[in-house]
């Protein structure tokens, strides 16, 4: 068997076996299959694609590439989500304790942002003295006490995907349904998870522009998930604006805490979205008999205040300063040399908003990363005040700018108006949620 061999059958849109797969992605790690071999391969599935056996193949080498979390000892179905990232995306915060409040396993392992996408990790690292690199002896006894933890991806999970997209991100190859798929749910079953929910992002400020390619990305995953035993439910949601006004650090953590406080009132996207992906995950876990069952478990864990205890002893149990996770200091996380607020050009109605550009706003002012190796500064960031469809007045601001920089703050702004449109049309009403695949009712 040679691997030029096998890029040839899959340029000339050959299928491949699994015993060939399970030789690429050997060889690739062991170093008889070169870089850039691997690439040539990873081209020709950007451009003829796989099946869904195939998809499935590859994704269960890549698992195997690594270590295999084995979390059968802790009780109940290990349930984890994973969105596929967005602006404002501040739904792990709230999601994981409400569903561990309400009796469920959330043992979940997640990413730091880059680009203009936000990272589960850098928020919780902004609570002073958290802990995201916990050895997984102590990441069991968290689960298994309190019902969640959140930590950081260990460095032994997964290692074919991590050199795989070494390669797809420096030659064009990362937009491949069948690539993302594979990287998504090798990472998410390594981590030992029983079951898992799929918050898949179409729009302007997502990976996935439109609804097709979402869903075609998330019908994968779930078929994926289905293959191998594991119980998946995807939804499509909407990311043509940030999905909470808040974008950056401290800033989202300050809106997770204002949500498990009951300070975000029914029918806002963030709290509808957190609803949604907690019923999700509450059906999986065996929980809950039915969507409205699983809601009002949800509802009463956020108005009895069990879900922001939950989230305080999580952070307390990984090292963190849990004080700060009240109404009554939770600013003392968001202390910046100035608030800057920015103004409307003109009158008229929010028609549409670039959601990637407003979180390139916030990353300009240090909320995010250009490059692996930048650091963070998780007091700022910007907190939108007006969403699509507002009618807003050249004297009331569309947002905040927190910062610690007067340059930054100058290039952040200029980013942030080159991000709105505002028009005298009113733009149609866009649903939150576009479909869910691999429902359970």
């Amino acid at each position: 068997m040679r691997a030029v061999d096998l890029i040839e059958k899959k340029v000339q849109n050959g299928e491949l076996t699994t015993e060939e797969i399970a030789f690429l992605i050997h060889g690739f790690l062991d170093g008889t299959v070169p870089d850039y071999q691997m690439a040539a391969l990873q081209m020709a599935i950007v451009f003829n694609g796989m099946t869904d056996r195939e998809a499935t193949d590859l994704t269960m080498q890549m698992m195997h590439s690594g270590e295999i979390v084995d979390l059968s000892d802790l009780k109940g179905v290990k349930v984890d989500k994973h969105s596929t990232g967005g602006v404002g995306d501040t739904t792990t915060l709230v999601v994981a304790p409400l569903v561990a409040a309400c009796g469920g396993t959330v043992a979940k392992m997640s990413g730091r942002g880059l680009g203009h996408t936000g990272g589960t990790l850098d928020k919780l690292e902004s609570i002073p003295g958290t802990q995201t690199e916990i050895p997984m002896d102590r990441f069991r006894r968290i689960v298994d006490n309190i019902g969640v933890a959140v930590i950081g991806q260990s460095g032994d999970l997964d290692p074919a995907d991590k050199k795989m997209y070494a390669l797809r991100d420096v030659t064009a190859t990362v937009r491949s349904i069948p690539l993302i798929a594979a990287s998504i749910m090798s990472k998410k079953l390594a981590a030992g998870a029983d079951a898992i929910v799929l918050d898949v992002k179409v729009g302007n400020g997502a990976f996935m522009r439109t609804q097709k390619e979402g869903e075609t990305l998330a019908n994968l995953m779930v078929e994926i998930g289905n293959r191998v035993g594991r119980r998946v439910i995807a939804v499509i949601t909407d990311m043509n604006q940030p999905l909470g006004l808040a974008v950056g650090n401290a800033l989202e953590v300050k809106e997770a805490v204002e949500l498990l406080s009951g300070k975000i009132p029914e029918g806002d996207p963030l709290y509808e979205i957190c609803m949604l992906l907690g019923t999700k995950m509450l059906r999986l876990s065996n929980l809950a008999e039915s969507d409205a069952d699983a809601r009002k478990q949800l509802q009463d864990a956020l108005q009895s205040g069990a879900g922001l205890k939950k989230l305080q002893q999580m952070i307390t149990a990984q090292g963190g300063d849990a004080s700060y996770l009240c109404m009554e200091r939770i600013d003392g996380l968001l202390r910046v040399r100035e608030q800057v607020p920015v103004y409307p050009e003109r009158e008229g109605y929010l028609y549409a908003i670039d959601t990637e550009r407003v979180g390139t706003a916030a990353q300009m002012l240090g909320a995010g990363r250009a490059t692996k190796a930048d650091r963070i500064d998780p007091a700022v960031g910007l907190v939108m005040k007006k969403r699509v469809g507002a009618y807003v007045k050249k004297d009331e601001p569309l947002c905040i700018l927190y910062s610690n920089d007067p340059e930054k703050t100058k290039v952040s702004m200029q980013a942030f108006r080159e991000a709105i449109t505002i028009s005298d049309e009113c733009p149609e009403h866009r649903s939150m949620v576009y479909n869910v695949i691999g429902d359970t009712n």
